[in-house]
């Protein structure tokens, strides 16, 4: 079983990947966005 360290080490890692993902999209829409209001104008 894993001990505790590793469990810490494993959730900092989830976090960290959790917050990537949700910049990455904000980023990707605000992107998408501006791509569409400049095909659209």
């Amino acid at each position: 079983m894993a001990s505790g360290n590793d469990i810490k080490t494993a959730q900092a890692t989830y976090n960290g990947f959790i917050k990537a993902s949700v910049w990455g999209a904000g980023i990707t829409i605000v992107v998408v966005a501006i791509v569409v209001a400049l095909i659209t104008s």
